[in-house]
């Protein structure tokens, strides 16, 4: 009988059709018709906080460099993965991301709660020579980051163009990009604290690259890979997180 019903639609255009339309409506539907209320099925997360300028200049490098072609930043609700990287990913946790880092190939581990998982000294000696630290690696090796320094003139206009996108960056945030990004590098300077009174005492203030004189790329990307799943301790609420939350610094 089914099979007979398909012979009918095919020999008329028009019914076909019809159908056709009515298969992708269902689809669609299935699909748009959560959005309506995203509002209800994202997290809530009061603690989050926005990237500093230093931060995003170490995720533009990361996008620059491909990393995320080769890991991947969203651990799956599944028994090994929650087990091997921490808990599960939360949709609010990338809420300020422009663009997305989901990814889905793993040529490396999975970096969403990579952030205080290992020293500065550890991600500084790895993205040098990875060998060093991993010696089955098949990472190449990122060692002219510690000697190019950081372009910082241009932050502000990074953190208006987010801002552009929906990311709450104040105007003060906007106007002191430059000079916050050199003081979450360099610990001894006045500079350090404007970053911690703008983005919060959880703010990671560190030599990330080992050196005080000077701002690089190095100190860019190890900012970023430090601040990975601690924009917000979410994913450690309510959840069957099996670890606590990483401290500043841990």
């Amino acid at each position: 009988m089914a099979e007979l019903l398909h012979r009918k639609l095919e020999r008329s255009a028009p019914k076909f059709l019809i159908a056709i339309i009515a298969a992708a409506s269902v689809g669609g539907l299935v699909e748009i018709a959560p959005l309506f209320t995203i509002d209800e099925t994202v997290e809530k997360a009061p603690d989050m906080r926005v990237y500093t300028p230093l931060e995003l200049a170490g995720r533009n490098i990361y996008v620059r460099e491909g990393c995320y072609a080769c890991h991947s930043q969203m651990i799956r609700a599944l028994r090994d993965e929650v087990e091997r990287y921490g808990p599960y990913s939360l949709a609010v946790e990338s809420r300020y991301d422009r663009p997305m880092l989901w990814g889905s190939k793993r040529t490396g581990p999975d970096l969403a709660r990579v952030g205080g998982k290992y020293s500065d000294f550890w991600h500084v000696a790895h993205l040098i020579n990875p060998r060093d630290v991993v010696p089955e690696s098949n990472m190449p090796a990122y060692r002219w980051l510690a000697r190019t320094p950081l372009d910082v003139d241009d932050l502000p206009a990074h953190l208006a163009a987010q801002r552009a996108l929906g990311v709450p960056y104040t105007e003060e945030m906007v106007e002191n990009a430059t000079r916050d990004a050199y003081g979450q590098a360099t610990p001894d300077t006045d500079f350090a604290a404007g970053v911690v009174q703008r983005y919060g005492e959880k703010t990671q203030v560190s030599a990330f690259d080992g050196m005080t004189t000077h701002v690089t790329e190095m100190d860019a990307l190890v900012a970023y890979l430090q601040v990975l799943g601690r924009l917000t301790g979410a994913a450690y609420e309510n959840t069957a997180a099996p670890e606590k939350e990483p401290q500043p610094g841990g």
